[in-house]
């Protein structure tokens, strides 16, 4: 036979179990709620990391096309420099402008320095 006190002891047990669905009930909307919340914050982020990622591309993009125009542009440059410089025979002919004038820093110096024998200087 069941005794009161048995009853008791089940009545008990049964509004501890009831307290504790409740809370983890609790529980499980709160984590239900954070997760949909991140799941909304991971989609923003991958939302941004497409943004990126074509940005990302089109930075590219642009860098090699200023690349490729550089180099065209030093390319135009080298063509002309190479049309409007003498070959390398003229130039290996041709004294240097330092050979012409070899002779004319040596007459300066000789002459100050014989002014500075003399005792006079000369400012201009």
């Amino acid at each position: 036979m069941v005794s009161l006190e048995q009853v008791k002891l089940l009545e008990s047990k049964v509004s501890r179990t009831i307290e504790y669905v409740k809370k983890v009930t609790a529980e499980n909307s709160q984590l239900k709620e954070r997760l949909d919340s991140y799941q909304k914050r991971i989609g923003e982020l991958e939302v941004l990391i497409q943004r990126f990622k074509d940005e990302q591309s089109r930075i590219e993009e642009g860098i090699l096309s200023a690349l490729t125009r550089l180099n065209q542009f030093e390319d135009a440059l080298d063509t002309t420099a190479q049309k409007e410089s003498p070959s390398l025979e003229e130039a290996a002919s041709a004294p240097s402008p330092l050979e012409e004038d070899d002779e004319a820093p040596l007459e300066l110096l000789e002459d100050e320095d014989e002014e500075k024998e003399d005792g006079e200087l000369d400012i201009f």
